[in-house]
């Protein structure tokens, strides 16, 4: 599977079965994706980065198309309930994040006030303060933990570098407030490796991390579309609401989403 690359900076709206209307930001290059995991379930494919160039969309072109694509929405049905930055791999990764963020929280009180800031992202950049406190401004910070143990971490997400687990665990924890995981659970099989982080032992080691965490949200979900890895299962909807009564009984929110 080649991978669906969002090739606009601004694009949609589309209907998030998460977000409701949800207007997309690509703060990565249009032309590949770009991202610090290669993730087995990755819409956009498996990550490439060996382009010798990467060119990244300045924060002044960011600013003037958004408000645009915001005045051109208001007051019509297709006004977002969601700005929601995505795309094609980790945002949290642009230079100037944290600007731009500032300029949409500007761009979208003044044109969409009932638009949810939201961010997508896989928590390996928190360590920057940055980041974090631009984090702290957006409506929903959503970061990614699809595993509890390590070896799942590795099959599943396959980070770049030296990112492990236990480094995502301690970013996690620098967010003090408005923090929601996100959890995608699958199963099967990639390059000769299993992985299902469904299993009794996956579940408590995540519930764990979970505790220890302690967001104030936990989402719920499998694949919906097509994924880079061949013969992913999609995980049954009972099967995710009794991982998020379990969620629950820790005195964490869970939704399930399907």
């Amino acid at each position: 599977m080649a991978g669906i690359l969002f090739d606009e900076l601004i694009f949609g709206p589309v209907h998030s079965r998460r977000l409701g209307i949800s207007l997309g930001i690509n703060l990565l290059p249009v032309h590949n994706k770009f991202c610090n995991f290669n993730c087995v379930y990755c819409e956009c494919g498996w990550t490439d980065n060996s382009a010798t160039k990467i060119v990244l969309p300045k924060r002044t072109d960011f600013k003037r198309l958004l408000s645009e694509k915001l005045q051109s929405l208001h007051n019509t049905t297709l006004e977002p309930d969601a700005i929601t930055f995505a795309g094609n791999g980790e945002p949290t990764t642009h230079p100037e994040f944290a600007g731009i963020i500032e300029d949409t929280l500007e761009a979208r009180d003044l044109y969409a006030p009932k638009a949810a800031v939201t961010v997508l992202s896989n928590a390996s950049m928190l360590h920057k303060k940055k980041v974090r406190d631009a984090l702290v401004k957006v409506d929903k910070n959503i970061q990614k933990l699809d595993a509890g143990t390590e070896i799942m971490f590795q099959r599943i997400n396959q980070p770049l570098g030296n990112l492990t687990l236990e480094k995502i665990v301690e970013n996690l924890l620098l967010i003090k407030e408005n923090l929601t995981i996100q959890t995608l659970f699958l199963r099967g099989e990639n390059d000769g490796q299993n992985f299902d982080n469904t299993t009794p032992e996956e579940i408590s080691a995540w519930l764990k991390l979970i505790n220890i965490i302690q967001p104030a949200e936990v989402m719920l979900y499998s694949i919906e579309r097509e994924t880079p890895a061949a013969g992913v299962e999609k995980i049954a909807r009972k099967e995710l609401e009794l991982i998020a009564r379990q969620v629950q009984a820790l005195g964490v929110k869970a939704v399930v989403f399907d």
